[in-house]
């Protein structure tokens, strides 16, 4: 497999980014980029609009014409931002960052500009975190505030950001770490670099923590309201690295965007996006270090990249429960090909953020190595949103420690029949509402997997069954476990075959209804049973 400099050399070489100090500008990467996807279009398993690329015009100019100095200490926002705001101006084209270390705090992309990174070029954000203001934003799915991304672009058209440089979102100074990720030599250089440690987690400052502590709801605080209290909890408020929001055609290509505060790819409510040749490297212990979060989206084109990230890798999502349902923009339409995940706690994943909706996505010939799950489907009550016609094939993993693939409806609890603590089995079942999350209509074929923890789990609710999934010609072997299909309908195993460590039975069922095995129809199994296949 290439090494992440080779994959570089290689996306230039056929053609990803072509740009060249002085050129027209970021035409060319466009047009590469369409004729490499063309072909794509007339074979999906639903109906389709290309994406849309964006194009500038014959205009150049260099941050270095507004002051940019590249010696690591300078300050260049000022004239990184006024670049973009006159490229902008003049009607757009590209400007360029030359090779050097530019020290910079957050930069707002604006319509008709491409922002072109040299090979050598390295940007730092800053760790200075009052250069990044407070705005109201979406974080995990739910309305709240965050500190200002290190970029960002809001109702933008047109726009990009391509070269083979690299971006570092200085996240290190952003982020908690939990003492269990890190060996006891790393631990005890965390600490004594400064910070507060509580409960075996480490937090840059006391900010940070008291933010942590007004969270109930994973990451989003709650009681926090006077600018005061904000100004005080904002070490907490780590920022995605790159937060575009409601933008129209929009291009990444080649850039290595790295050290993200917390998520680093967020692409919100925004129509017609190419992710091409693009790097994510976080360390793998970031938490919520995200690498790609395509969040309520329309028509995305995500490929020949390499994510290798701390929390999930590709990751689908529309938004979490009323704030999610609220919006209503389901992410739809993307196709992701030709993809490596290394690390990270999943490889695709849908949720568990899916309150608007999820339909249409395509995704083929990707690996995922080392990765915490494959193929990861999450979600719970409470969500709402439909997942349905999802198309997966061509999929390689290795050396996954838990489930190779997994739909659960019971994200962060156990479903009915499992034991709390005190041993009290549950047993209610609520109406299904708006509130109630459904997986359907999808196919996954040709998945070859060694390796691995558990090879399948579905975990569907009593009250909404995980329905009508197809899974064929999936080869797993060196298992610990085999598969588990608990509240399905219409589940279709063709040609699957699973090898587990231990032997013996590698299925088992319990309330489900039409299962269809290689032909065989078990049309409604109550309690559990367990057979080899």
């Amino acid at each position: 497999m290439m090494n992440l400099h080779a994959l570089k050399l290689w996306s230039w070489s056929v053609g990803l980014t072509t740009l060249l100090i002085g050129a027209a500008g970021c035409t060319t990467a466009p047009q590469s980029t369409a004729a490499a996807a063309e072909d794509i279009y007339s074979t999906l398993p639903f109906e389709m609009d290309a994406v849309q690329l964006p194009s500038f015009p014959d205009r150049t100019s260099s941050i270095l014409e507004y002051g940019a100095v590249a010696d690591g200490t300078s300050l260049n926002t000022e004239a990184i931002n006024k670049a973009i705001q006159e490229m902008s101006a003049q009607g757009g084209g590209t400007v360029i960052i030359p090779d050097g270390l530019w020290l910079t705090g957050p930069i707002v992309l604006q319509s008709n500009v491409c922002l072109h990174l040299s090979d050598n070029a390295l940007v730092l954000f800053s760790d200075d975190h009052s250069l990044y203001p407070i705005v109201e934003t979406s974080f995990e799915g739910l309305d709240t505030r965050r500190c200002q991304a290190p970029i960002s672009a809001k109702g933008a058209e047109n726009i990009a950001i391509t070269g083979l440089g690299v971006m570092d979102g200085n996240g290190d100074t952003w982020r908690p770490v939990k003492k269990n990720k890190l060996t006891e030599a790393q631990w005890k250089k965390l600490t004594a670099s400064g910070g507060v440690v509580e409960k075996d987690i480490w937090y840059p400052s006391e900010g940070s923590l008291k933010g942590a502590n007004a969270c109930k709801d994973f990451n989003v605080p709650e009681g926090i309201s006077t600018p005061e209290e904000w100004n005080g909890i904002r070490d907490w408020l780590r920022p995605v690295l790159l937060s575009f929001v409601g933008c129209k055609k929009v291009l990444l290509e080649g850039v290595t965007f790295k050290n993200s505060p917390s998520w680093c790819l967020h692409p919100l409510s925004c129509e017609d996006i190419t992710i091409d040749g693009v790097i994510v490297s976080n360390p793998w212990y970031s938490q919520n270090g995200d690498a790609l979060d395509l969040e309520s989206c329309n028509r995305a084109l995500i490929q020949n990249c390499s994510f290798d990230a701390g929390d999930d890798g590709i990751c689908i999502k529309s938004g979490k429960d009323a704030d999610g349902r609220r919006r209503g923009e389901p992410c739809q339409n993307v196709i992701i090909r030709n993809n490596v995940v290394l690390h990270g706690h999943g490889g695709f994943v849908v949720g568990s953020e899916m309150s608007g909706g999820v339909k249409n996505i395509y995704v083929d010939n990707c690996s995922f190595l080392g990765t915490d799950v494959g193929l990861r489907f999450k979600s719970t009550r409470g969500r709402g949103g439909v997942v349905e016609n999802i198309h997966i094939s061509r999929i390689n993993m290795i050396n996954i420690p838990n489930e190779a693939l997994i739909f659960n409806l019971f994200y962060g609890g156990k479903g009915p029949g499992e034991e709390d603590q005190a041993g009290i089995k549950v047993t209610e079942v609520p109406a299904v509402t708006e509130e109630t999350p459904a997986f359907r209509n999808i196919y996954i074929k040709d998945v070859t997997a060694k390796n691995v923890g558990r090879a399948v789990l579905f975990n569907g609710l009593p009250e909404m069954q995980i329905q009508n999934i197809l899974m064929e010609n999936l080869t797993i072997t060196d298992a610990k476990d085999g598969v588990i299909l608990n509240r399905a309908d219409g589940a279709t195993l063709k040609n699957v075959k699973v090898s587990t460590v231990k032997g013996g039975d590698n299925l088992k069922m319990q309330e489900v209804t039409n299962v269809t095995i290689d032909g065989k129809v078990y049309e409604k199994v109550e309690e559990a049973i367990s057979l080899k296949f």
